[in-house]
């Protein structure tokens, strides 16, 4: 009886060491700390992040982009400086620009040309100055615009195209 125990004993021992080894091989597989895939950082490295600094290597921030929900009245027109970015969110409006060239609406995929609708809740994305929205001159109504990054009101012209 004596010799049953003490087999029983070590067999429960044996499955216990191999499961514990197996289990620590499974880890094995996962990212250490301190290795490249998963670093370790210092507190002020991740306070700066979380202010908005700068981290370098190339990452950039989000540090002096406003996001402005702006109102444009009839008459207005709602210009962008470059880089910014438009989502018109009520009113009808229609596209603006000051040359021959449209407004990227990447929502869609297309180019908008001078005085074509705008669709409402689609990202509009503006690479130079010059380029905008208006209120549909047959409207007659303001427009609300989600802008993100820099913009101006300006008179509209006297009419929708260039």
């Amino acid at each position: 009886m004596k010799k049953l125990g003490l087999t029983a004993l070590l067999i429960l021992l044996t499955t216990t060491a191999v499961m514990i080894y197996t289990h620590s091989d499974s880890r094995a597989d996962s990212a250490k700390p301190g290795s490249i895939d998963d670093p370790l950082v210092t507190k002020s490295y991740v306070d700066k992040l979380l202010a908005g600094g700068s981290t370098g290597g190339g990452q950039g921030t989000t540090q002096g982009i406003e996001t402005t929900v702006v109102s444009v009245n009839p008459g207005e027109v709602l210009l962008a400086k470059a880089g910014a970015q438009f989502v018109l969110r009520a009113g009808k409006g229609v596209a603006y620009s000051s040359d021959a060239n449209g407004i990227s609406d990447v929502t869609d995929g297309k180019d908008i040309k001078s005085g074509q609708p705008v669709a409402n809740n689609h990202l509009l994305i503006f690479p130079r100055d010059g380029r905008g929205v208006m209120p549909d001159p047959q409207a007659k109504a303001a427009l609300t615009v989600l802008v993100i990054g820099g913009y101006e009101i300006t008179a509209a012209p006297s009419s929708s195209g260039s």
